[in-house]
């Protein structure tokens, strides 16, 4: 039986879990949290190849009754004046889920058939071309035939098997930040030049986006995130002040830059990368999408070849051009521009795509350019 080791249990790895149990394969999932990790914004599926895979994963149904629907947003100066409309279905999907409630259903439909390792991290990766021997913070080391690195856009895999973050990973000029703190039912929208916050809508309580060049990396100091954001948006109106005032109440926050990962191949001998560890999202509405439908490609793949990693290469070829769309993104450009003209012009578009909801398709059509194949029936799931 090939053994698999996957690096992430959030979106991409328990996905992938699930597909290659019933495939045969014997698979341990390593998580650096302590659980699944709850709450982050809502994401979203659209189009028929993504809600296939959900339905093949018997999860279409319970995925849906988490549904969060976001609702158009009035667009207001720093008055409180509404000078235009945000439409609600820019960048959602058919169905919008919060992340935290995704990852809990994928838990629960594989912790009884996969060896879930929460609390450690892999600390090393020896390939020797017959399998993989790995070291960890805490654990004993294992050999496995299989390592995938499905840990996010800051890989540990990618690091230790291709090289150092910088060479993979650009800044693409801003940061966002999601933070769940009460600031009243109202859905609103207010933009100046350089930040944005939306409040009350779908993605989180408060969401942030806001230009600025990289920061010192602060993906485990939450205080240290709260004051880099701080600084950052010290001289927004409207409620700005009053939000970055109340970020010490925030019962979650979480922050991080719009970045957008290169790799030139998505596998290095036995280890493939799988998610935005392979083709990072720039945070336009694919990333949990490309995931989820990545890891059925790249499972079924590895079925067709008995496990062997020539499987990776094919699965690259066959998935590079529907992920390429994660390269064409950079959400951040549009949800805070850097002048007052291009505010404008952002709002202007947003209150015209609120009128005329069926352009909000076009946005949608790179989530239906690939054809998804039949693997053969795999064992049936419990």
């Amino acid at each position: 039986m090939t053994t698999v080791l996957i690096s992430g249990a959030s979106i991409a790895g328990p996905a992938l879990a699930y597909w290659l149990h019933r495939y045969g394969f014997d698979v341990t999932v390593v998580e650096q949290a302590e659980r699944i990790r709850p709450g982050g914004q809502a994401v979203d599926f659209k189009g028929p190849i993504q809600m296939r895979v959900l339905a093949e994963m018997g999860i279409l149904d319970a995925v849906r009754a988490k549904d969060v629907r976001d609702e158009d947003a009035p667009i207001v100066n720093a008055s409180g004046r509404r000078i235009g409309t945000a439409p609600g279905a820019f960048g959602a999907g058919e169905v919008n889920v919060p992340r935290g409630d995704l990852a809990q259903i994928l838990h629960e439909r594989t912790e009884h058939d996969v060896e879930y390792v929460f609390g450690d991290s892999i600390t090393g990766i020896d390939d020797d071309g017959e399998g993989v021997d790995v070291t960890f913070r805490h654990g004993a080391p294992r050999r496995f035939d299989l390592v995938v690195g499905a840990d996010g856009i800051h890989s540990n895999v990618r690091r230790l098997v291709f090289g150092p973050e910088e060479a993979y990973v650009t800044h693409l000029g801003h940061y966002y930040v999601l933070a769940d703190i009460d600031t009243g039912p109202e859905d609103v929208v207010y933009s100046q030049p350089g930040m944005t916050v939306m409040l009350g809508g779908g993605k989180a309580p408060v969401f942030l986006v806001f230009a600025s060049p990289l920061l010192p990396s602060a993906r485990d100091d939450v205080d240290m995130q709260k004051r880099q954001a701080a600084d950052a948006l010290r001289d927004g109106a409207w409620r700005i002040p009053e939000i970055i005032g109340r970020f010490g109440e925030a019962h979650s926050f979480y922050m991080d830059s719009i970045s957008r990962v290169t790799v030139d191949h998505y596998a290095r001998g036995r280890t493939v990368l799988l998610g935005d560890a392979a083709w990072g999202n720039a945070l336009g509405g694919y990333g949990t999408g490309l995931a989820m439908v990545g890891a059925y490609v790249l499972a079924g793949e590895l079925h067709r070849a008995a496990g062997d990693p020539a499987a990776f290469a094919t699965f690259e070829r066959k998935f590079t051009d529907h992920a390429s769309v994660s390269r064409k993104v950079n959400a951040g450009r549009l949800l805070a521009p850097l002048t007052r003209g291009g505010v404008l012009v952002r709002n202007l578009l947003f209150s015209a795509l609120a009128v005329a909801k069926p352009l909000m398709r076009i946005v949608d059509q790179p989530a239906s350019d690939l054809t998804l194949e039949h693997y053969g029936d795999p064992v049936p799931a419990r």
